[in-house]
């Protein structure tokens, strides 16, 4: 990317550079798949991102999955033929990918589920353990419930016993949350969210994820338990970077009286939390404890990646986006 534009398309050209040998403490990686951040992706697109400075030009593309092909001197934690996650940014949207060992971790095999966990499953460990503080058996509300990151919140926090709302947008994305094991869909095309919420949990929601902003984040705040918390990781429907102005009272007044709080959750301020979080969920991988449910589309290649992008932004995918760079 070497220029701002309103779209990632429109900003971004696929261009063809050297392959370069590993120096020493570097390997370097032939990606087999990226995962998509398309909402991420529009934002340095529009130069929108403000809690990092991303210069021009730069690669793109944060989550890939490949396999080690060249190893510099001195590395003793990788091998050839390894397979191997980096989710550092500019290591994403690239077919051959260069750098120090340490941005890599290995992983049991090519597959890309193993991806999803390094990258977005991480993400919603450490959002519902770190931030959410989520206990056992608590009420858990979970806005794009059929995302790709909500999708691993309904279970983990199925998982912890939880009573489990999630929120999705017509029938096809209510069902595919409901067989996730979430107790109450509602369909914020056909329902009111707030009205069902008061009427339904009149002791309110403990915990709430929120990536959505907007009249959900409202309904959510609006019916908070006492010492409820509500997590904040995103605010898709402000993509435009003009969000709606709202003339109401403040915050205060809805979190005051019952001891509530508004929490925000930036995964990259909580690196040291990773390690044990992928570990564990790799775990419950292995043992069938939660699934990876992988988007329907299928984007091959590196000019799939601006398709794949447009079509998470489209609002229709179910589960993880993600490009496939090259065949196994």
């Amino acid at each position: 990317m070497d220029r701002h534009a309103d779209t990632f398309r429109a900003a971004t050209d696929i261009v063809t550079l050297p392959v370069t040998a590993p120096g020493p403490g570097d390997v370097r990686v032939r990606n087999l798949w990226c995962g998509i951040n398309a909402i991420f992706d529009t934002q340095i697109a529009r130069d929108a991102v403000d809690y990092v400075k991303i210069g021009l030009p730069t690669f793109t593309g944060v989550e890939a999955l490949g396999v080690v092909e060249a190893v510099g001197a001195g590395v003793d934690s990788l091998a050839l033929g390894d397979a191997v996650v980096t989710t550092r940014f500019t290591g994403g949207y690239r077919e051959e990918n260069t750098g120090p060992a340490a941005n890599f971790v290995k992983v049991p095999d090519a597959r890309p589920e193993w991806l999803v966990l390094a990258s977005t499953g991480v993400s919603a460990l450490v959002a519902m353990e770190q931030i959410g503080e989520i206990k056992d058996g608590e009420t858990v509300a979970v806005s794009a419930a059929a995302g790709g990151l909500g999708h691993l919140l309904i279970q983990l926090a199925v998982l912890r016993g939880c009573h489990v709302i999630g929120i999705a947008g017509g029938p096809e994305k209510c069902e595919f949350v409901r067989a996730l094991g979430a107790a109450r869909v509602i369909d914020y095309r056909s329902e009111d969210v707030a009205q069902v919420l008061a009427s339904e949990y009149p002791k309110g929601i403990d915990l709430a994820f929120d990536t959505v902003s907007g009249a959900i984040h409202d309904a959510f705040l609006a019916n908070i338990a006492n010492h409820g918390r509500l997590v904040v990781a995103g605010a898709a429907s402000d993509l435009d970077g003009k969000p709606e102005l709202v003339t109401a009272p403040r915050i205060a007044h809805a979190i005051y009286y019952k001891s509530a709080s508004v929490r925000g959750f930036m995964n990259g301020l909580l690196t040291a939390h990773w390690p044990e979080a992928r570990a564990r969920l790799f775990d419950m991988f292995r043992q069938g404890q939660i699934k990876v449910c992988l988007d329907a589309g299928q984007f091959d290649g590196l000019e799939g990646i601006h398709d794949a992008g447009e079509h998470l932004l489209s609002g229709k995918s179910m589960g993880k986006v993600l490009a496939r760079i090259a065949a196994p």
